[in-house]
């Protein structure tokens, strides 16, 4: 699994999106125990801090330290170090093992047999994320353009899995239809441009650049769209694979 945020990990928390109480509904309704769950590929512990408020235990788990340093705190929750395809668990540990934003990282051919084995009979496993951010058309255009063009060869080779909202993974599981939902926010600008700052492509950018992408011009051109200060409401779709 590529770590491609560490060096992020401040922002990654600061300005990453969240899930909707539809998703945690959704999986609590098909979930058959609240014992404990192994949110996999963790990073800030936004899955992790809302399953501790269902679950007895809760275990977290990330490749970046430095992401574990900026997770959220509570008392059911232990964070470790681990990679999703050799999780140092028991057999039949999980009622449930949560995966967000990150399963296109991963190894399915020898992560799928670690869930088959670390989850209880009936257990549940549910592989969700989130698509590129809808505001406006004005707007949408200038991210787009930053997206497909600015960023063209930086974005890692996995990105398609996302943008086909996983619908192309093989998910050897009985799958349950997934809802529609969405994460909804009200942001500056400035808060989108925070958000934007932690894209992994944007850090590939700078690396082969020496500069970042988000310059005084790409800022000037956004705020053009969206004034400085102005609060508008961005909307993030949401999709999963989820079975048993």
């Amino acid at each position: 699994m590529k770590d491609n945020f560490s060096a992020q990990s401040s922002g990654y928390a600061q300005f990453r999106p969240g899930y909707p109480a539809q998703l945690f509904d959704f999986l609590f309704e098909n979930c058959h125990h609240f014992d404990c769950a192994w949110d996999c590929a963790t990073g800030n512990g936004q899955i992790a801090s809302v399953l501790a408020e269902r679950f007895r235990q809760v275990e977290a788990t990330d490749i970046s330290e430095n992401q574990l340093k900026n997770a959220a705190q509570k008392p059911n929750i232990h964070y470790q170090l681990g990679r999703a395809e050799s999780p140092d668990f028991p057999d039949q540990s999980f009622d449930l093992v949560t995966v967000g934003q990150a399963a296109h990282w991963f190894d399915f051919e020898k992560f799928y047999p670690e869930v088959r084995r670390v989850l209880k009979p009936g257990g549940l496993l549910a592989l969700v994320g989130y698509n590129l951010l809808r505001v406006d058309g004005p707007t949408e255009e200038v991210i787009e353009y930053f997206y497909n063009t600015t960023l063209d060869g930086c974005w890692d080779g996995e990105r398609h899995l996302v943008e086909e909202a996983y619908r192309t993974i093989p998910f050897p599981f009985d799958e349950i239809p997934f809802p529609e939902m969405a994460s909804t926010y009200s942001w500056t600008v400035d808060q989108l441009l925070g958000y934007l700052g932690t894209w992994s492509a944007v850090q590939h950018f700078i690396r082969k650049n020496g500069r970042s992408p988000i310059d005084e011009g790409f800022v000037a051109q956004m705020k053009k769209v969206w004034p400085e200060g102005e609060i508008r409401p961005v909307r993030f779709p949401v999709f999963g694979r989820v079975g048993f």
